[in-house]
């Protein structure tokens, strides 16, 4: 049985999402974030790092989200489901599979951190000075850099009904973490390709049974 450790708020979303499309079976270990947002300490016991998601499989046990899909997909997806076949559409396969958390989920990140330099766990005494940093480094490079990254984005599903060509692939699975936290930036508007393609994930029978499963998809800071 595949067992998941599921921490609420976080990238283990995206291994619901794709156990429910390729309808396996699988059983849920539930953690809850601490008042800090960071992971719980039971975490460690599961994996060194202590973060989520990971993924249990008959002794095997496997941390970071890519590496999850990519072992789902070559372990239980003989029908490549989760794969396209067309050679040019497995080049962007494999790139958006590697720009979701090496590119976009940084300054994604770093948005949400300087964003919360003016609250609390900051000292009082610092929270001015931290606000005004954050709202400099936002502005003046973060702002600039999400912008492109969001135009990129967006180009390419000007072109592409999916991530990777036509079909739903893993790549969709695992960009939906961070493109979800970008359009919860309020970047909606702008975006209509982009939001075109959140409405053809969340009316999937599988993304719905993930959120029941995993919770709702919410970002602090959003």
């Amino acid at each position: 049985m595949l067992t998941v450790h599921h921490l609420n708020l976080s990238r283990s979303q995206r291994v619901l999402w794709a156990l429910e499309e390729l309808e396996l079976p699988y059983q849920i270990v539930r953690y809850q974030r601490e008042p800090t947002m960071l992971a719980p300490e039971a975490l460690k016991k599961i994996h060194p790092l202590g973060k989520s998601p990971v993924l249990e499989d008959d002794g095997v046990i496997l941390a970071e989200s890519g590496a999850i899909l990519e072992y789902l997909q070559e372990t239980r997806d003989p029908g490549n489901i989760l794969k396209p076949l067309l050679p040019q559409d497995r080049i962007q396969y494999r790139f958006w599979l590697h720009y979701a958390e090496g590119s976009l989920m940084p300054p994604l990140v770093m948005k949400l951190v300087f964003g919360s330099l003016g609250k609390p766990p900051v000292p009082f005494g610092l929270r001015t000075v931290g606000k005004i940093l954050g709202q400099g480094v936002q502005k003046g490079y973060l702002n600039k850099q999400l912008a492109t990254h969001a135009a990129f984005i967006e180009q390419h599903l000007a072109q592409n009904s999916w991530f990777a060509g036509e079909q739903l692939s893993m790549a969709d699975i695992q960009m939906s973490y961070p493109a979800f936290a970008l359009l919860a930036r309020g970047a909606q508007g702008e975006l209509p390709h982009l939001s075109a393609w959140k409405k053809r994930v969340e009316i999937r029978p599988a993304w719905q049974r993930a959120i029941q499963q995993g919770g709702p998809l919410d970002f602090p800071g959003s």
